[in-house]
């Protein structure tokens, strides 16, 4: 039940971070939304999350990380991996 409610805090915490940082409309986002064709998240915005995750998440992401991140939902997983590494 921790890691179910750690990873509903996950969620909630992104989706807030993209709405209000990056000015995505909060009726994007959903799990199987695509980064990039359906979010418009562009080089500069994933910049930006880089910092706002280090930032909230107290850890430092790497491009090279993120070649497999390329919805919402796997996003969320990779930072569900990345807090239980932390």
């Amino acid at each position: 039940m921790n890691v179910l409610m750690q990873q509903d805090e996950i969620i909630n915490k992104i989706n807030l971070l993209l709405i209000e940082e990056i000015e995505i409309d909060e009726d994007q986002i959903q799990p199987q939304a695509d980064l990039k064709k359906d979010l418009g998240i562009d080089s500069l915005d994933f910049v930006d999350l880089f910092v706002i995750i280090e930032n909230n998440f107290g850890f430092k992401m790497k491009a090279e990380e993120m070649t497999d991140v390329k919805t919402l939902q796997d996003f969320y997983n990779y930072l569900f991996q990345r807090v239980k590494l932390n």
